[in-house]
């Protein structure tokens, strides 16, 4: 019993959870934008109505609490980590610690992204997908995709230099200009080559 309610193993359930919806949130934001949008770009509008509703309300949800749950046990674990008395945000000499910087970093990305999936992203879709099942199709429809995707690739960008500096606090030792720079290029590098890739598969065997 005293194993169950140690910091050690709560440690490891938020960190499992955090990493588990982690998983269920940008595995979908990735799935939008390297399967989703090339596809819909070449879906028949009467094809799109029929199905997007369904498809789309359903990845949707996953979607947005998948990065709601990602941000409670990511703050509770910054809090046990971090906040908790003896740990890693500040130095025995004062001053923030090297990890701690990263790790700062990294949250502030990922709590931008999740603002951008509940209050951009969310909103938009609600009011295209519902005026697409009303039988009335949004007049701005084109406006309010434009917006969400914006903030969907936003999103998509940003995850590289995120996951950077979480996976990598422990090892990327002070935040330096330099450190900073490369974490950036390579992490948003990373995506802007694979959603150009994205638009190039073909769907053959």
């Amino acid at each position: 019993m005293e194993t169950l309610f140690s910091l050690s193993f709560l440690d490891l359930l938020f960190r499992w959870s955090h990493v588990m919806f982690g998983i269920i949130w940008l595995g979908h934001l990735f799935f939008f934008n390297l399967v989703n949008i090339p596809f819909q770009a070449d879906l028949d509008p009467a094809l799109k109505a029929k199905i997007n509703p369904g498809l789309l309300l359903r990845a949707l949800w996953w979607f947005r609490w998948g990065s709601m749950y990602t941000l409670i046990f990511g703050l509770l674990l910054f809090v046990l980590n971090y906040i908790h008395p003896g740990h890693a945000l500040h130095s025995p000499e004062g001053g923030m610690t090297g990890r701690g910087m990263w790790i700062l970093f990294g949250m502030t990305l990922g709590i931008i992204m999740w603002f951008n999936v509940w209050f951009i992203i969310w909103p938009r879709q609600k009011l295209i997908l519902g005026g697409v099942l009303a039988g009335q199709p949004r007049t701005d429809a084109a406006t309010l995709a434009a917006t969400m995707t914006k903030a969907s690739r936003f999103n998509t960008f940003a995850s590289g230099p995120m996951l950077f500096a979480m996976l990598g606090a422990q090892h990327l030792g002070a935040m330096s200009t330099p450190a900073l720079v490369a974490v950036l290029f390579l992490g948003v590098g990373f995506w802007f080559g694979m959603i150009k890739r994205s638009f190039k598969i073909k769907p053959v065997i």
